[in-house]
């Protein structure tokens, strides 16, 4: 059973999200992917309608 007094935990729970907020995310921003996504081109593709021979 916990501590019923919460004021140590409740501290240790706020610096833990501290550090974790500001130390961790720079670091994990700073990777660079290898395969950045290419805008596609914004023309559409020419598409011909099927001729189905058995109909």
């Amino acid at each position: 059973m916990p501590q019923l007094n919460p004021a140590p935990w409740f501290l240790i729970l706020v610096f833990s999200w501290l550090v974790f907020l500001t130390i961790l995310p720079p670091k994990i921003l700073n990777h660079t992917f290898p395969n950045e996504p290419t805008p596609n081109s914004s023309k559409k593709p020419l598409t011909n309608p099927w001729n189905w021979p058995w109909l």
